[in-house]
């Protein structure tokens, strides 16, 4: 049997003219509420205590996106609904209500009355009988027939989405500009790297700022594993929506591959948030020389209708890490003329696949790592939207002897001394060679390996150090 698919435009009308609620052949606009922030109950006036010196010092109240009450407090309208329901049962064949609600990240008393309406339009029928007043649901032939409707306009069938109002305000809630981590917690986050104070105090600067900085130097002095571990300063967690609306186009904006999911053990707590946002520890999103203009805007998959997120909105209250500046894909005038009014503003602008514009929030922590001189890249109308140029400057002979030693001990391979002095006179001061932060590790790993080869001891010797010498910079 074939089945005729409408052109998209006759789709769209027909669709237009049907009611979008049982009783109603129209729609009354219900303005989405603000996404609910736990905080505690005002006092009154005559109770306000004196101002506290060291307020703006603590934490902001944690953000908590709580599980709406209503659709209209979810920002969605019954046809969006409806729309997800069907779409799910033309891939599912049959699902039970509870597990419709929470395949939308609602809770089943919200998408009831949704339900019993799509029952009544005979687009679905009833199964079978579960406990609780619940159906096992199914698609009619009509039902099916207006699902691979919806479908060829949108192929999304997930979580119900977020509108971008309530996103919005949920960003400047967690934004990284509110949150001024220790020097401590600075510290503790690079514990694994060998830092100077000098420099620690510098990169906690620009943390502080929630700005940005250029990280400039040598390349093997660590700029990338110091862009990398600048989010753990924060040491918290956000929430983000699986999903974002706007204009009735979807875009996704949990990635899997770059934001790490974080579980909710206390089960009060799961069944008390909106089942449509994810908690995540901040992120750090990485671009390298892939980086093209197309990961800075939306981008779509025609045949499915879904819009995919740009990094900079993924990173939102975290960190943007755009490493090997200056060798990406796209001209570094592009980059730049691209984000130069974000950068000033914080905040971008998105075109849909519909030609419509959005404007989201631009706040991440963004970071340049480039071992190329920053003037020498861009001017210094750009430069000074940076406001932090910190140079990752080569170890000096303490450095590296301390540096050597503590990683001849992480590898549990013995060290004298002696040795490391003896590779620092012949090798590096003798041939003039510049000293690299990763110079120990890569050397004392070619060591190990000589040593497993030959069954040798774990023990670092002057002619072990002269072959690892000879194999890593015979070209350099």
């Amino acid at each position: 049997m074939s089945i005729a698919v409408e052109n998209k435009d006759s789709i769209l009308a027909r669709l237009s003219r049907m009611p979008l609620s049982g009783d109603s052949g129209h729609l009354t606009a219900v303005p989405p509420p603000e996404v609910r922030v736990e905080r505690p109950a005002p006092r009154s006036a005559a109770a306000q205590p004196e101002a506290d010196p060291a307020a703006e010092k603590r934490p902001p109240t944690p953000f908590v996106p709580r599980a709406p009450r209503s659709l209209a407090e979810a920002g969605l309208i019954e046809s969006e609904v409806s729309a997800l329901i069907l779409k799910k049962l033309l891939n599912r064949s049959v699902e039970a209500g509870f597990r419709l609600a929470q395949q939308l990240g609602l809770k089943l008393p919200l998408i009831e009355s949704t339900l019993r309406q799509l029952k009544a339009e005979r687009l679905v029928a009833y199964k079978s009988t579960l406990n609780a007043g619940d159906y096992v649901y199914e698609l009619t032939d009509l039902g099916r027939e207006r699902a691979r409707e919806f479908s060829v306009l949108c192929t999304y069938y997930g979580t119900a989405p977020v509108p971008l109002n309530q996103y919005n305000a949920s960003v400047a809630a967690q934004s990284v500009t509110n949150r001024r981590p220790p020097l401590d917690a600075i510290r503790n986050a690079f514990h694994d790297l060998s830092i100077s104070e000098r420099l620690l105090s510098s990169i906690g600067q620009a943390v502080h700022s929630g700005r940005g900085m250029f990280l400039f130097g040598n390349a093997g002095n660590g700029k990338t594993s110091i862009a990398e571990r600048i989010t753990r300063a924060y040491g918290d967690t956000i929430w983000i929506p699986r999903a974002v609306s706007a204009h009735g186009e979807i875009l996704r904006l949990f990635d899997p591959n770059r934001h790490e999911p974080i579980r909710i053990e206390d089960p009060e707590t799961a069944e008390a948030v909106d089942g449509r946002w994810v908690c995540i520890k901040r992120p750090t999103v990485v671009a390298g020389g892939e980086l093209r203009m197309d990961n800075l805007e939306v981008t779509y998959i025609r045949t499915t209708g879904i819009g995919e997120a740009p990094l900079q909105l993924k990173a939102n209250c975290g960190t943007l890490l755009i490493d090997d500046f200056g060798r990406q894909r796209m001209p570094v005038d592009e980059l730049l003329n691209r984000w130069i009014v974000p950068l000033e503003q914080r905040h971008d602008f998105l075109y849909l696949e519909s030609g419509r514009t959005i404007q989201t929030p631009f706040d991440q922590l963004i970071i340049f790592s480039t071992n190329l001189e920053p003037r020498d890249l861009v001017e210094e109308a750009f430069l000074r939207r940076i406001p932090y140029k910190i140079e990752v400057k080569d170890p000096t002979e303490e450095d590296f002897v301390a540096l050597f030693i503590k990683s001849a001990k992480q590898l549990k391979i013995e060290c004298p001394p002696e040795v490391v002095r003896y590779l620092w006179e012949k090798h590096y001061k003798a041939k003039s060679r510049s000293p690299r932060f990763c110079h120990p590790r890569d050397l004392l790993r070619q060591v190990e390996n000589r040593c497993t080869l030959h069954e040798l001891p774990r023990v670092v010797t002057p002619e072990a150090l002269d072959q690892a010498i000879e194999n890593y910079f015979s070209v350099l």
